[in-house]
Protein backbone atom coordinates (compact mmCIF):
# COMPACT_ATOMS: atom_id res chain seq x y z
CA UNK A 1 0.00 0.00 0.00
CA UNK A 2 1.48 3.25 -1.04
CA UNK A 3 0.94 6.58 1.16
CA UNK A 4 1.14 9.94 1.64
CA UNK A 5 1.92 11.06 5.00
CA UNK A 6 0.58 14.29 6.47
CA UNK A 7 1.64 15.60 9.63
CA UNK A 8 3.74 18.50 11.31
CA UNK A 9 4.25 18.38 15.28
CA UNK A 10 5.87 15.82 17.64
CA UNK A 11 2.46 14.02 18.22
CA UNK A 12 2.28 12.60 14.71
CA UNK A 13 6.07 11.61 14.89
CA UNK A 14 5.15 8.19 16.28
CA UNK A 15 3.08 7.63 13.38
CA UNK A 16 5.45 8.27 11.12
CA UNK A 17 8.21 6.18 12.46
CA UNK A 18 6.31 3.50 13.18
CA UNK A 19 4.99 3.19 9.34
CA UNK A 20 8.74 3.67 8.41
CA UNK A 21 9.80 0.68 11.23
CA UNK A 22 6.94 -1.76 9.33
CA UNK A 23 8.60 -0.55 5.74
CA UNK A 24 5.44 0.72 4.19
CA UNK A 25 5.64 2.84 0.99
CA UNK A 26 5.83 6.23 1.83
CA UNK A 27 5.61 8.03 -1.36
CA UNK A 28 5.85 11.40 0.31
CA UNK A 29 5.42 13.25 3.40
CA UNK A 30 3.31 16.66 3.76
CA UNK A 31 4.07 19.14 6.45
CA UNK A 32 3.74 22.58 7.11
CA UNK A 33 6.79 25.29 6.02
CA UNK A 34 9.39 25.94 8.16
CA UNK A 35 8.75 28.44 10.77
CA UNK A 36 10.92 31.28 11.24
CA UNK A 37 12.67 31.09 14.95
CA UNK A 38 14.70 33.26 17.00
CA UNK A 39 14.42 37.68 18.04
CA UNK A 40 15.43 38.28 14.04
CA UNK A 41 13.06 35.67 12.55
CA UNK A 42 15.76 35.03 10.48
CA UNK A 43 16.57 31.03 11.45
CA UNK A 44 13.62 28.99 9.94
CA UNK A 45 12.98 25.60 11.71
CA UNK A 46 11.94 22.29 10.09
CA UNK A 47 8.99 20.70 11.54
CA UNK A 48 9.20 17.50 13.76
CA UNK A 49 7.97 15.28 11.20
CA UNK A 50 10.01 17.05 8.60
CA UNK A 51 13.40 15.78 9.98
CA UNK A 52 12.11 12.53 10.59
CA UNK A 53 11.24 12.71 7.02
CA UNK A 54 14.76 13.61 5.69
CA UNK A 55 16.47 11.56 8.22
CA UNK A 56 14.58 8.57 6.00
CA UNK A 57 15.61 10.19 2.99
CA UNK A 58 11.42 10.75 2.20
CA UNK A 59 10.71 13.29 -0.30
CA UNK A 60 9.01 16.36 1.16
CA UNK A 61 6.49 18.53 0.31
CA UNK A 62 5.96 22.23 2.05
CA UNK A 63 2.69 24.09 0.65
CA UNK A 64 1.79 27.29 2.11
CA UNK A 65 -2.10 25.56 1.99
CA UNK A 66 -2.55 21.91 0.91
CA UNK A 67 -5.03 22.78 -2.63
CA UNK A 68 -4.72 24.47 -5.59
CA UNK A 69 -3.65 22.22 -8.97
CA UNK A 70 0.10 22.58 -8.85
CA UNK A 71 -0.10 20.69 -5.11
CA UNK A 72 -2.55 18.17 -6.46
CA UNK A 73 -1.16 17.40 -9.70
CA UNK A 74 2.30 16.48 -7.71
CA UNK A 75 0.32 14.02 -5.62
CA UNK A 76 -1.48 12.33 -8.35
CA UNK A 77 2.20 11.80 -9.79
CA UNK A 78 2.89 9.92 -6.45
CA UNK A 79 0.27 7.12 -7.56
CA UNK A 80 -0.56 6.99 -3.55
CA UNK A 81 -3.50 4.61 -2.39
CA UNK A 82 -4.35 6.07 0.30
CA UNK A 83 -3.47 8.99 2.45
CA UNK A 84 -2.56 9.57 6.64
CA UNK A 85 -3.05 12.66 8.85
CA UNK A 86 -2.08 13.27 11.86
CA UNK A 87 -2.10 16.35 13.38
CA UNK A 88 -1.22 18.06 10.27
CA UNK A 89 -2.73 21.44 10.59
CA UNK A 90 -4.86 22.55 8.01
CA UNK A 91 -8.98 21.44 6.57
CA UNK A 92 -8.59 19.50 3.63
CA UNK A 93 -11.04 19.96 1.08
CA UNK A 94 -12.80 17.53 -1.41
CA UNK A 95 -10.67 17.13 -4.21
CA UNK A 96 -7.90 16.10 -2.23
CA UNK A 97 -9.98 13.67 0.45
CA UNK A 98 -10.55 12.08 -2.89
CA UNK A 99 -7.43 12.16 -4.44
CA UNK A 100 -6.52 8.17 -3.51
CA UNK A 101 -8.36 5.44 -4.15
CA UNK A 102 -8.84 4.22 -0.67
CA UNK A 103 -9.26 8.00 0.73
CA UNK A 104 -7.84 8.99 3.43
CA UNK A 105 -7.65 8.38 7.61
CA UNK A 106 -6.77 10.55 10.52
CA UNK A 107 -5.78 9.87 13.96
CA UNK A 108 -7.43 11.94 15.95
CA UNK A 109 -6.63 12.21 20.03
CA UNK A 110 -10.14 11.77 21.40
CA UNK A 111 -12.99 9.46 21.67
CA UNK A 112 -15.12 10.63 18.50
CA UNK A 113 -17.62 12.22 19.07
CA UNK A 114 -16.03 13.21 21.95
CA UNK A 115 -14.15 16.95 21.65
CA UNK A 116 -13.89 17.63 17.81
CA UNK A 117 -11.72 19.92 16.83
CA UNK A 118 -8.04 21.24 17.04
CA UNK A 119 -7.32 20.99 20.77
CA UNK A 120 -9.12 17.69 21.92
CA UNK A 121 -6.58 17.06 24.70
CA UNK A 122 -6.50 20.31 26.33
CA UNK A 123 -10.29 19.91 26.61
CA UNK A 124 -10.29 16.98 27.82
CA UNK A 125 -8.39 17.84 30.53
CA UNK A 126 -10.52 21.06 31.23
CA UNK A 127 -13.83 18.89 31.28
CA UNK A 128 -11.92 16.70 34.02
CA UNK A 129 -12.88 13.33 32.03
CA UNK A 130 -11.04 10.25 33.27
CA UNK A 131 -11.13 8.27 30.17
CA UNK A 132 -9.90 9.79 26.99
CA UNK A 133 -7.97 8.10 23.70
CA UNK A 134 -7.35 7.73 20.34
CA UNK A 135 -9.80 7.35 17.11
CA UNK A 136 -8.77 6.56 13.65
CA UNK A 137 -11.51 7.68 11.02
CA UNK A 138 -12.31 8.16 7.41
CA UNK A 139 -11.98 11.92 6.37
CA UNK A 140 -14.84 13.85 4.86
CA UNK A 141 -15.81 17.41 4.67
CA UNK A 142 -17.10 18.04 8.02
CA UNK A 143 -14.92 18.88 11.40
CA UNK A 144 -13.68 15.24 12.52
CA UNK A 145 -17.06 13.80 11.79
CA UNK A 146 -16.04 10.85 9.39
CA UNK A 147 -16.63 7.24 10.11
CA UNK A 148 -14.63 5.81 12.85
CA UNK A 149 -12.76 2.75 11.81
CA UNK A 150 -11.13 2.24 15.38
CA UNK A 151 -10.37 2.91 18.89
CA UNK A 152 -8.40 2.81 21.53
CA UNK A 153 -9.30 4.40 25.03
CA UNK A 154 -6.90 4.97 28.16
CA UNK A 155 -7.40 6.74 31.69
CA UNK A 156 -6.08 10.08 32.46
CA UNK A 157 -3.95 10.12 35.14
CA UNK A 158 -5.03 12.41 38.52
CA UNK A 159 -2.08 15.06 37.74
CA UNK A 160 -1.25 14.19 33.97
CA UNK A 161 -0.80 17.21 31.59
CA UNK A 162 -1.72 17.63 28.14
CA UNK A 163 2.09 17.57 27.49
CA UNK A 164 2.39 14.15 28.87
CA UNK A 165 -1.06 12.47 27.88
CA UNK A 166 0.28 14.10 24.48
CA UNK A 167 3.42 11.97 24.67
CA UNK A 168 0.94 8.93 25.65
CA UNK A 169 -1.69 9.55 22.77
CA UNK A 170 1.02 10.05 20.33
CA UNK A 171 2.38 6.32 21.27
CA UNK A 172 -1.24 5.02 21.04
CA UNK A 173 -2.24 6.55 17.80
CA UNK A 174 0.58 5.11 15.88
CA UNK A 175 -0.24 1.49 17.56
CA UNK A 176 -3.95 2.22 16.33
CA UNK A 177 -3.00 3.10 12.93
CA UNK A 178 -0.88 0.35 12.42
CA UNK A 179 -3.62 -2.23 13.36
CA UNK A 180 -6.39 -0.60 11.50
CA UNK A 181 -3.84 -0.26 8.72
CA UNK A 182 -3.53 -4.37 8.59
CA UNK A 183 -7.15 -4.48 8.92
CA UNK A 184 -7.54 -2.30 5.81
CA UNK A 185 -5.73 -4.52 4.16
CA UNK A 186 -7.07 -7.45 4.97
CA UNK A 187 -10.66 -5.95 3.82
CA UNK A 188 -11.39 -6.56 7.49
CA UNK A 189 -11.99 -2.99 8.74
CA UNK A 190 -15.84 -1.37 9.56
CA UNK A 191 -16.07 1.80 9.63
CA UNK A 192 -19.05 3.21 12.32
CA UNK A 193 -20.87 6.58 11.39
CA UNK A 194 -20.66 8.92 14.43
CA UNK A 195 -23.51 10.01 16.82
CA UNK A 196 -23.62 13.74 15.81
CA UNK A 197 -26.29 13.80 18.74
CA UNK A 198 -23.04 12.98 21.46
CA UNK A 199 -20.93 15.32 19.84
CA UNK A 200 -18.67 17.91 21.85
CA UNK A 201 -15.78 20.36 20.38
CA UNK A 202 -12.62 21.27 20.94
CA UNK A 203 -11.60 24.31 19.27
CA UNK A 204 -8.26 25.90 19.15
CA UNK A 205 -6.45 26.76 22.37
CA UNK A 206 -5.50 30.88 22.83
CA UNK A 207 -3.58 32.67 25.38
CA UNK A 208 -7.04 34.25 26.42
CA UNK A 209 -8.08 30.74 27.56
CA UNK A 210 -5.58 30.12 29.80
CA UNK A 211 -6.13 33.24 31.61
CA UNK A 212 -6.25 31.74 35.33
CA UNK A 213 -9.84 33.52 37.23
CA UNK A 214 -9.29 33.31 40.54
CA UNK A 215 -13.15 33.26 41.22
CA UNK A 216 -13.25 30.00 40.03
CA UNK A 217 -12.84 27.14 42.61
CA UNK A 218 -9.68 25.36 42.76
CA UNK A 219 -10.01 22.31 41.30
CA UNK A 220 -10.96 23.95 38.09
CA UNK A 221 -8.27 26.14 38.26
CA UNK A 222 -5.89 23.26 38.79
CA UNK A 223 -7.14 21.57 35.38
CA UNK A 224 -6.46 24.90 33.49
CA UNK A 225 -2.95 24.52 34.58
CA UNK A 226 -2.50 20.96 33.53
CA UNK A 227 -4.13 21.44 30.61
CA UNK A 228 -1.99 24.12 29.41
CA UNK A 229 1.21 22.73 30.27
CA UNK A 230 3.61 23.02 28.71
CA UNK A 231 1.95 25.27 26.44
CA UNK A 232 0.49 27.81 25.89
CA UNK A 233 0.84 28.13 30.13
CA UNK A 234 -1.62 28.63 32.28
CA UNK A 235 -1.52 32.22 33.60
CA UNK A 236 -2.13 35.07 36.04
CA UNK A 237 -0.73 39.02 36.27
CA UNK A 238 1.78 39.41 39.34
CA UNK A 239 2.86 43.22 39.11
CA UNK A 240 1.48 43.71 36.30
CA UNK A 241 3.09 41.85 34.25
CA UNK A 242 2.07 37.96 32.99
CA UNK A 243 3.38 34.88 35.29
CA UNK A 244 2.71 31.24 34.16
CA UNK A 245 1.95 28.53 37.06
CA UNK A 246 2.91 24.90 36.52
CA UNK A 247 2.53 21.85 38.73
CA UNK A 248 -0.61 22.33 41.02
CA UNK A 249 -2.98 20.68 43.50
CA UNK A 250 -5.70 22.09 46.03
CA UNK A 251 -5.83 23.31 49.24
CA UNK A 252 -8.77 23.65 52.04
CA UNK A 253 -6.89 27.56 52.79
CA UNK A 254 -9.08 30.22 52.99
CA UNK A 255 -8.48 33.68 52.04
CA UNK A 256 -9.57 36.95 49.30
CA UNK A 257 -9.97 35.20 46.36
CA UNK A 258 -5.92 35.57 44.38
CA UNK A 259 -4.57 36.37 47.15
CA UNK A 260 -0.90 35.05 47.86
CA UNK A 261 -1.88 32.70 51.13
CA UNK A 262 1.90 31.30 51.57
CA UNK A 263 5.21 31.24 49.29
CA UNK A 264 7.46 28.70 50.09
CA UNK A 265 8.02 25.44 48.43
CA UNK A 266 4.88 25.96 46.92
CA UNK A 267 2.96 29.29 46.00
CA UNK A 268 -0.85 29.28 47.56
CA UNK A 269 -3.15 31.24 45.95
CA UNK A 270 -7.05 31.60 47.52
CA UNK A 271 -9.56 30.81 45.29
CA UNK A 272 -13.04 30.09 45.54
CA UNK A 273 -13.75 27.88 48.61
CA UNK A 274 -10.27 26.35 48.90
CA UNK A 275 -6.91 27.56 47.29
CA UNK A 276 -4.70 26.79 44.79
CA UNK A 277 -1.22 25.38 44.92
CA UNK A 278 1.60 25.19 42.06
CA UNK A 279 5.41 24.28 42.54
CA UNK A 280 6.86 25.72 39.61
CA UNK A 281 6.37 29.33 38.13
CA UNK A 282 7.49 31.15 34.60
CA UNK A 283 7.78 35.18 35.17
CA UNK A 284 7.60 37.31 32.22
CA UNK A 285 10.93 37.27 30.76
CA UNK A 286 12.57 34.26 32.43
CA UNK A 287 12.68 30.47 32.26
CA UNK A 288 9.98 27.90 34.20
CA UNK A 289 11.85 27.24 37.63
CA UNK A 290 10.55 26.21 41.44
CA UNK A 291 8.72 28.11 43.09
CA UNK A 292 11.21 28.18 46.11
CA UNK A 293 13.96 29.68 44.00
CA UNK A 294 11.79 32.18 42.80
CA UNK A 295 10.99 33.50 46.95
CA UNK A 296 14.42 33.34 47.43
CA UNK A 297 15.48 36.01 44.77
CA UNK A 298 12.15 37.83 46.68
CA UNK A 299 10.14 36.88 43.42
CA UNK A 300 7.00 37.05 45.05
CA UNK A 301 5.87 37.99 48.92
CA UNK A 302 2.61 36.75 51.36
CA UNK A 303 -0.24 38.68 50.98
CA UNK A 304 0.62 40.15 47.47
CA UNK A 305 -2.68 40.30 45.15
CA UNK A 306 -2.63 37.88 41.36
CA UNK A 307 -5.32 39.26 38.92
Amino acid sequence: MRIVFFGTPEFAVPSLEELLHERYDIAAVVTQPDKPHGRSRSTLVASPVKRVAERAGLPVLQPERPAGDVFLASLRRLDPDLGVVVAYGHILRRELLTLSPRGMINVHASLLPRFRGAAPIQHALLAGESLTGVSIMRMEEGLDSGPVLLQLDTPIGDDETAGQLSARLADLGAQALLTALRHLEEGALRATPQDSSRATYAPKVDRAAARLDWNLQPAALARQVRAFDPAPGAWTLHRGAPLKLFGPSTTEEHGEPGTVLSAGDDLVVAADGGALAVREVQPAGKIRLPVADWVRGRGILEGERLA
